[in-house]
């Protein structure tokens, strides 16, 4: 079988899978799976066989973790979804990120309230990760207007990166053992203090696997006109770290907001990285008119891309999780709106189409080749 390109869509109303060959001519649309429940973790595994993992978490439906052997034509509910004990006071609200681990069937999995899980049987059996789980800040930190998610696993050997939101950026060095706040360079805009020890709200982490201790990071910016405690605290939306995320500096200098949720790499590039500036206030386009911005030189300098997009009127958000890019040869970009809409970027976001145009509100998108 020739290899196809494949997508999962988690929405509001359910997952969706896209299917496309390699070619990216025209996506067959299947779904939706979980209809009617919000779904805001996807996740391709394609290590061995392909599976594909969507949340499904309800408070009146309950907590599930879905699976897919068929590259998405059916999923099944997975033998048991992530879960607190019984004496710990947290009760699951949602399962915000799937992420694979390094045996053939273990995964990572993020909640809300923000914690950290593990599975070694492809998601039917979970463990709690104490080090972060159990961490002396875990019930210190205050949720942000998503909740209180932890919603980035960033793997890299020995290194687990996570974002919290509002927790910040969390570093282990020993496979995940035991985890510290590391956040210098890292501020906070609705803090007296602006670069606290914990506490920001980071809203994405991003890495490139032949660039060794470089991350990047989509912050949660807009507070260069910030009057209150503190004073203000201009370009702390988008920063770099090239010390294995020990220290960050930033990279927004050049953008017309350093607001935003989504940060992709690319990937033959690591010194090309993408984000999605929104206005601070209303989580929107700047001016109505949507465009990615691309910078090929590690942060030093952006350039604009909207060729294809609407030029005025229109006023979405594109969430932390909805954005993305294939690693074919002339990668793809993706991302997914709040008013329903999935769009292609082709040679790197050279040109954009609309794929479809009145899906229910978009919260992830993930692409492989099967």
């Amino acid at each position: 079988m020739a290899d196809r390109l494949l997508l999962t869509i988690g929405t509001r109303k359910g997952a969706f899978v896209a299917e496309a060959a390699t070619a990216r001519r025209s996506f067959a649309l299947r779904g939706p799976f979980a209809p009617g429940v919000p779904v805001y973790s996807t996740l391709i595994d394609n290590r061995a066989a392909p599976r594909l993992y969507a949340s499904s978490c309800s408070p009146f439906f309950g907590m599930k973790l879905l699976r897919s052997t068929d590259l998405g034509k059916s999923f099944k509910e997975t033998k048991s979804a992530p879960a607190f004990p019984k004496d710990d006071g947290r009760a699951l609200a949602n399962i915000w990120s799937l992420e694979v681990g390094d045996g053939r069937k273990e995964l990572w999995c993020g909640v809300e309230p923000a914690s950290l899980f593990r599975s070694s049987d492809g998601g039917d059996s979970w463990d709690m990760v104490p080090g972060i789980n159990n961490h002396e800040h875990a019930r210190k930190w205050e949720p942000g207007a998503g909740g209180l998610c932890l919603h980035t696993i960033v793997r890299d050997g020995a290194r687990v990166h996570l974002g919290i939101s509002t927790g910040g950026h969390y570093l282990s060095e020993d496979g995940g053992r035991t985890f510290r706040a590391s956040n210098q360079g890292v501020g906070a805009g609705f803090a007296p203090d602006p670069y606290p020890e914990f506490g920001q709200c980071v809203h994405k982490i991003a890495r490139h696997e032949k660039a060794p201790g470089r991350l990047y990071m989509q912050n949660h910016g807009g507070w260069a006109d910030w009057t209150g405690p503190g004073g203000p605290r201009p370009n702390i939306g988008v920063l770099r770290s090239d010390d294995h995320g020990r220290s960050w500096r930033s990279i927004a200098p050049g953008l017309p907001t350093d607001f935003g949720f989504p940060i992709v790499v690319h990937p033959h590039d690591a010194d090309t990285v993408y984000v999605m500036p929104l206005e601070p206030a209303t989580r929107s386009c700047p001016g109505g008119a949507p465009a990615l911005w691309r910078s090929e030189n590690g942060g030093d300098s952006w350039s604009r891309l909207s060729r294809g997009l609407p030029k005025k009127q229109s006023f979405f958000t594109i969430q932390r999780d909805a954005m993305t890019i294939d690693r074919l040869k002339s990668p793809a970009l993706y991302f997914g709106t709040t008013t329903g809409q999935l769009w292609m970027g082709r040679d790197g976001g050279e040109r954009f189409e609309c794929l479809f145009d009145a899906l229910p509100p978009i919260h992830n998108v993930k692409v492989a080749v099967v």
